[in-house]
């Protein structure tokens, strides 16, 4: 049997659409490609969003922001000189955009200046980090976009 052109444009046809369908199906039941919002609790952070401005000038006026610096084998989270690491307090958050399973946070306990987080600990790729701390009762907060 011979297949004309109008039959193989039918063909085509069906076979894109198939093709199409497809992808569609997998990107709605599949959970690894799931359409979450960025946070949970969106609409609560509109609330405190101010005060995070606030917190974010605050660190920028400072004469030596917190620094990251990527180590061989570890984050290295530096904390300003000028002010006495023992009366700092906070939380480091880690926020990996593509999967929120690997979010995490750390409240800020240090024992130096520095506070250190293993490569280990983070997947490969990129990872915002946001530090929200104290110092006499002065808020701060930081923020910036790392690569593991």
């Amino acid at each position: 049997m011979r297949i004309n052109w109008g039959t193989g444009i039918v063909i085509a046809f069906v076979l894109f659409i198939s093709f199409i369908l497809y992808f569609v199906l997998q990107m709605t039941f599949s959970s690894e490609y799931d359409g979450e919002m960025v946070q949970e609790d969106y609409y609560q952070e509109e609330y405190v969003f101010q005060e995070a401005i606030d917190a974010q000038q605050n660190g920028r006026a400072l004469k030596q922001n917190i620094e990251i610096d990527k180590g061989k084998n570890a984050f290295y989270i530096n904390f300003p000189q000028e002010f006495d690491y023992q009366d700092i307090s906070g939380t480091i958050y880690m926020y990996r955009p593509s999967d929120k399973r690997l979010d995490f946070k750390i409240p800020i306990q240090l024992e130096s200046s520095s506070y250190i987080i293993p490569s280990e600990k983070l997947a490969k790729g990129k990872w915002e980090v946001t530090i929200n701390w104290q110092h006499d009762e002065t808020n701060y907060r930081y923020k910036k976009v790392v690569y593991n």
